[in-house]
């Protein structure tokens, strides 16, 4: 059963959106499905460490608040394909500027530009904007475990705070 959210039950637009896109996979979930539609196993290995149930939970939480698509074909065997909607891309964009945020911060004081070191700026792409799927823009708002603090970290990913894998 969905539940209905009143717009009096949250105190602001910020706790609005926290409630949709809190919690530790969320975000990363959204940037894997914005590079392109994805299976359950796809998305499974495009968000290291998420355990299948948590992943299956978040999928489903993400559908009901209408920013994951659900497609399912019946075929044999079943396929089932994720894909974000027209509001899941809003968001997306919503949060490139909490990503600038994350890249600025993981680089203060280390006299380090957020373009050097493997991290791109994306507003220095031709056509900067909204990354949509299949743009080869890559989203989300994954750094990797302590990026920017520890040798031999991952490097950061480019759009939403993520960098290139």
């Amino acid at each position: 059963m969905r539940i209905v959210r009143r717009p009096g039950a949250f105190v602001c637009g910020i706790d609005a959106a926290m409630d949709v896109i809190g919690g530790k996979w969320k975000v990363l979930i959204l940037w894997a499905l914005n590079e392109r539609t994805c299976r359950f196993g796809e998305l499974r290995r495009a968000v290291p460490g998420v355990t299948e149930k948590v992943l299956s939970s978040h999928l489903r939480e993400l559908e009901d608040d209408g920013i994951v698509h659900r497609e399912v074909y019946a075929e044999v065997p079943p396929r089932v394909e994720y894909s974000l909607t027209p509001l899941g891309l809003s968001l997306n964009a919503a949060l490139e500027p909490l990503g600038q945020w994350g890249r600025d911060h993981i680089y203060r004081g280390t006299g380090e530009a957020p373009g050097q070191g493997g991290a791109a700026d994306p507003g220095a792409e031709a056509g900067a904007g909204a990354a949509g799927p299949g743009s080869g823009e890559e989203t989300g708002a994954r750094t990797g475990e302590g990026a920017g603090s520890h040798a031999g970290a991952p490097e950061p990913v480019v759009g939403l705070g993520c960098g290139q894998r």
